[in-house]
């Protein structure tokens, strides 16, 4: 039980961590604007645009964003690759290089 309870209070901390990316010595995080993600991490090494998706706004209007992924690295032996939909950081993965 006890065990039960630390993975639970420990599963937001999990999350936060795999949402923001050190850049040097700026911090981003998922919601950034790509301007944000620009100033702080420089040009990527490569943006690659992978088409449109639908999104609902807050009033139900239906929207068309585009959707892109940065790559930035390797660092540290590590790429890390940034979704952006309609302007806005949504996922941050990373992988380690071969």
């Amino acid at each position: 039980m006890k065990f039960l309870r630390l993975a639970l209070l420990l599963l937001p901390i999990s999350a936060l961590q795999a949402a923001t990316l050190r850049c040097d010595s700026a911090l981003i995080s998922t919601e950034d604007s790509g301007a944000e993600v620009l100033a702080k991490c420089g040009e990527p090494v490569s943006r690659d645009f992978l088409g449109y998706r639908e999104v609902i706004d807050a009033y139900g209007f239906r929207n068309e964003v585009p959707v892109e992924e940065w790559t930035y690295g390797p660092r540290n032996g590590m790429y890390h690759f940034l979704r952006f939909e309609g302007n806005r950081l949504r996922k941050i993965d990373s992988k380690r290089g071969n």
